[in-house]
């Protein structure tokens, strides 16, 4: 499938629309029957919608046309635009784009917009062009962005590759490249700071999209920030959050994936007269049983509606609003002259989809795609774990002479802040109480020395094991929790085996393993066996931890090296501070 609209522009096609809509030539598709949900107008109305070929030719009374070449009956349906991804990271369902297209199309998405930056993160300018080829073909449509923080602190943190002002005016050349992908050096941008000044401006200069990352920025530093030239965010914390970033002009990609978030959101935006068209919705990130599960955008709308939003908003926020902030005149409506991406749902408020059509043709039905889609070798990047065996010496934090010792500790998964405390040394090895863990970030990419740096976290549950994973926001570092250097080791080894992906250990024995081969960060295995795969690793992660609730699991560990967030996070360039850009050391006083 053509990521740009080109297609539609054909005078052929044109004609055949136009004779079509008089009745002069038969449709090619005419679906009958159904109801219209009208996200222009907020009507319900019965209608009739008659296709020629990628396009929409007429939406007409319905039973008031019969000649097409093939009629499909939506008789107690109701008909919608194509669900719209307004912003998400293919990466987080840990599968090839293929294969997640094979996912959320039968669920009703046929766009979205992409930001590839934990393949850039990876493989630099390579990883994004690898990208690109890979979605060219597909019955999804992907806009695809240009990465603007590889890494997401620089610093702070070390990646496969290193983007700046350069490298982003190159990607933005490209013609498949939508726009700059959401700016999470936020430091980096009030401080006018170079990359990201360069960053931005590159972005403005294009005349692209600029899309950001403002989570908790409020009042003087929002200002600035949108100031700066950013224009969208999806890192909502509350209603009142969403308010001000509406209030501050930008485009606010209201995401699926915290959902404590929805309820607030929702009776924020039941304070307003109408619903903004500067609100959109978006994944963001879908863990792989998730997705099989649940659904992708399916899901947030069927949230969203069971949190109280009416369906018409919810739907009008994920089709003609998405498709108006990525100015694409031909996605997002029911009506003449746009494109044919079409759902067809049997139950409105419980999103079940029946059909869809993607550009005119018939893309799944009954929740399975109608037709296979291509897709390109990934054996490029199946080498980017560059670690040698560890061993569980490496785990140790070795303090001889010394009885006890006062430390900094990361406290809290979610949002984290600094702490101190003193413990014991014994058989000159630091001892931690049953309140902490080790968190041990290894250098993969090949750039510098790896031996590991080791933090203790606070607060994150009781262990009984360990996990390891290449999924490490952002710059996918080998990352690895525990207790018992043992059980670390294990984790590691296996990770470090498979080429990439997730494992846990306990008792120094390896209890589960998710092999994510490409870039450290997917399968391009059956999204099912993915899935599978990870509610395993799931199960063994439940059995070696107690987690702090309401903390889910994978969301605390792949985001706990995630640098440009304020706090302290644990990186392969120490304890470092999004806030501050400070790296601390582990010791916080000279022992006794």
């Amino acid at each position: 499938m053509p990521n740009e609209p080109h297609d539609l522009n054909s005078s052929a096609l044109r004609d055949h629309a136009v004779r079509a809509a008089r009745g002069l030539e038969p449709f090619d598709v005419l679906i009958v029957g159904g109801t219209l949900v009208d996200v222009a107008t907020s009507e319900m109305r019965p209608a009739d919608i008659g296709l020629v070929g990628p396009l929409i030719a007429s939406v007409h009374a319905a039973a008031s046309r019969t000649d097409a070449k093939q009629t499909t009956d939506a008789s107690g349906c109701f008909i919608t635009p194509g669900f719209i991804d307004t912003h998400m990271h293919v990466e987080s369902s840990m599968v090839t784009p293929r294969r997640y297209a094979e996912t959320v199309v039968p669920q009703g998405t046929t766009t979205v917009c992409w930001d590839p930056h934990e393949v850039g993160n990876v493989a630099g300018l390579d990883g994004i062009r690898w990208a690109l080829e890979e979605t060219k073909q597909l019955s999804l449509r992907f806009l695809t962005l240009a990465p603007s923080c590889v890494p997401s602190a620089p610093g702070l943190e070390l990646a496969g590759a290193e983007f700046r002002a350069g490298e982003m005016a190159t990607m933005l050349s490209w013609p498949e490249i939508s726009g700059v992908a959401e700016v999470m050096n936020m430091r980096g941008v009030l401080e006018r700071s170079e990359p990201m000044r360069g960053v931005v401006e590159a972005g403005l200069a294009s005349g692209k999209r600029v899309c950001g990352h403002a989570r908790g920025l409020e009042d003087a530093d929002l200002q600035a920030f949108v100031s700066a030239g950013i224009q969208s965010d999806h890192e909502i914390t509350s209603g009142e959050d969403l308010l001000a970033k509406l209030r501050a002009g930008l485009t606010v990609e209201l995401r699926g994936s915290h959902d404590y978030v929805l309820p607030g959101v929702i009776e924020a935006l039941k304070k307003l007269p109408h619903l903004p068209q500067t609100l959109t919705i978006c994944t963001d990130d879908v863990f792989p049983d998730d997705l099989l599960s649940d659904g992708a955008m399916s899901s947030v709308l069927r949230r969203l509606i069971a949190h109280g939003m009416k369906p018409i908003d919810a739907i009008r926020a994920a089709t003609l609003n998405a498709a108006m902030w990525f100015n694409r005149y031909d996605l997002g409506l029911i009506a003449p002259g746009r494109r044919a991406d079409i759902v067809i749902l049997s139950d409105l408020e419980k999103i079940v989809v029946d059909r869809v059509y993607a550009s005119g043709r018939e893309a799944a039905r009954n929740g399975e795609l109608t037709a296979a889609d291509d897709s390109i070798s990934t054996d490029a990047y199946r080498d980017t774990v560059k670690l040698q065996k560890l061993s569980a010496a490496d785990f140790d934090i070795r303090l001889p002479g010394t009885t006890e010792a006062r430390v900094h500790t990361v406290v809290s998964p979610r949002f984290t802040k600094w702490g101190e405390a003193v413990v014991k040394v014994s058989d000159d090895k630091l001892v931690l109480p049953d309140n902490m863990l080790l968190m041990a970030v290894i250098h993969r990419h090949g750039r510098k020395d790896p031996t590991p740096v080791i933090g203790i976290l606070e607060d994150w549950g009781h262990w009984r094991g360990a996990l390891a994973t290449t999924i490490s926001h952002d710059s996918h570092n080998l990352t690895v929790f525990g207790r018992d250097p043992a059980d670390m080791a294990a984790a590691a080894n296996a990770v470090i085996d498979a080429g990439g992906g997730m494992a846990t250990a306990a008792g120094g024995k390896v209890t589960a393993v998710l092999a994510l081969p490409v870039c450290g960060l997917l399968s391009d295995a059956p999204a099912k066996q993915v899935a599978d795969d990870f509610a395993k690793l799931r199960t063994a992660a439940d059995a070696i931890a107690d987690w702090m609730p309401p903390i889910r699991t994978f969301k605390a560990v792949v985001g706990a090296s995630l640098a440009c967030n304020p706090g302290p996070h644990v990186t392969d360039l120490g304890l470092t501070d999004g806030t501050t850009q400070e790296i601390r050391p582990l010791m916080a006083a000279s022992r006794n």
